[in-house]
């Protein structure tokens, strides 16, 4: 009898435990994958005019806002800033090739992303002729931190502590919009659609819990079963 005691008490804690591990991957996961900066488009084709929206959170320890965010382009040879109350844009033009290498917001005073927020910038380019983009960005906050989003994937596919933001062309991915010259600023671009990339935290979301789910009734079903055994 003791010894099924102990048996079952070893069964009990292993089972805990994993749901406890479980419990933990749960909660630390999405806020790993929030905590980036990332780039969306619609209609994203190779030589195509795209509006780029970059999810900017605010990341810092200490409370600071983030008040500058600027992006490297990829010389794209036309570039538009959308309107944007709070924030001025400037973009860095090369007048000697006619191209665009870098388009930077600045908040106005006592403006800025907090620790539990996020912003969106979006400016409207013409993308190269490419498979992908990758475009480097950084981050400066209020206490004069910077973060800089420039690391490629890590050996094997990981990823690294500042990725840099990359936007995967597609041909024929729909139908450009037109730009109409190279004005630094314009009216509100069409806000993108909901960027593919913020339904695959749902996604993986509702998998996880659904696997959780699972993990606890079986460690119930564990539970009641050692628990008859014992009365038996």
């Amino acid at each position: 009898m003791a010894s099924t005691h102990r048996a079952s008490s070893r069964a009990l804690i292993t089972t805990a435990a994993a749901v406890a591990l479980f419990s933990a991957t749960l909660s630390l996961s999405p806020a790993t994958a929030w905590a980036h900066v990332h780039v969306d488009a619609q209609g994203a084709a190779p030589g195509s005019t795209s509006v780029l929206t970059f999810r900017v959170p605010g990341e810092s320890e200490t409370g600071a806002l983030t008040t500058v965010f600027s992006v490297a382009l990829p010389d794209v040879t036309s570039a538009r800033t959308e309107l944007m109350p709070g924030w001025t844009a400037r973009l860095d033009r090369d007048a000697g090739s006619g191209t665009v290498r870098s388009v930077t917001w600045t908040a106005a005073p006592a403006v800025g992303i907090s620790s539990d927020q996020f912003g969106l910038f979006r400016v409207s380019v013409t993308l190269p002729d490419a498979e992908s983009v990758t475009l480097p960005a950084t981050q400066t906050y209020s206490d004069g931190a910077v973060v800089t989003w420039d690391q490629p994937p890590l050996p094997g596919g990981g990823e690294p502590e500042h990725p840099a933001p990359v936007l995967t062309l597609t041909a024929g991915a729909g139908e450009a919009e037109h730009d109409h010259g190279p004005t630094a600023s314009a009216a509100a671009a069409p806000p993108a659609a909901a960027p593919p990339a913020t339904a695959a935290p749902a996604a993986d979301d509702t998998a996880r819990w659904l696997a959780g789910a699972a993990l606890v009734v079986g460690a119930l079903g564990v539970a009641a079963a050692l628990f008859r055994g014992r009365r038996a």
